[in-house]
């Protein structure tokens, strides 16, 4: 008997939990799979100590041009990820490449919090070696409700990204652009 009235219970639960989630804070699917593509811009400074070690005295830098593609899967109003990137880099920096996984929640309307973490190449030049290592950041991006054009784009759109990585802790990389969600 003790087993019938739980299973009567689980019953009713469950479809009371599954429509009270049926989208994200954004508007969106609560489950699903979103992609992405984006452009960003940033600046990626070494420390003197690092792998890269100074060969000219100073410390490995450069600005960098960065193409993103990932997919963010949205679990309610929180949400998983992988994305890519490919960056060309300036100075001391010939190209950057790497893949990490994202991890995060929605925020606000139409916008998201998130941390990363993954494995990144980089190539020097200048007499710099190439290396690879993990790399570890954090993020946001906003989205045209937060910032009050909700009307102009809709829920996916174009979300502008601030993020800030560290390649193994020996770096700071803060980037900025835009990102196209599908």
């Amino acid at each position: 008997m003790k087993n019938l009235i739980l299973a009567a219970a689980v019953c009713c639960f469950v479809p009371t939990l599954a429509s009270a989630q049926e989208t994200a804070p954004d508007g969106t699917d609560a489950f699903g799979i979103e992609p992405y593509v984006g452009v960003l811009g940033g600046y990626h400074t070494f420390d003197k100590d690092s792998e890269f070690g100074s060969p000219r005295g100073g410390s490995m830098n450069g600005a960098l041009i960065s193409g993103i593609a990932g997919v963010n899967i949205p679990l309610g109003p929180v949400f998983v990820g992988a994305e890519g990137n490919a960056s060309k880099g300036f100075n001391d920096i010939d190209w950057e490449y790497g893949v990490r996984g994202r991890i995060g929640a929605r925020a606000g309307e139409s916008g998201m919090v998130f941390a990363s973490a993954g494995y990144q190449w980089v190539n020097g030049k200048r007499a710099y070696s190439d290396q690879k290592d993990w790399v570890y950041g954090v993020g946001v991006e906003v989205g045209p409700k937060d910032i009050g054009l909700g009307g102009v784009t809709g829920n996916s759109g174009i979300r502008i990204r601030l993020q800030m990585e560290t390649y193994d802790f020996d770096s700071l990389r803060p980037m900025g652009g835009v990102v196209f969600h599908f």
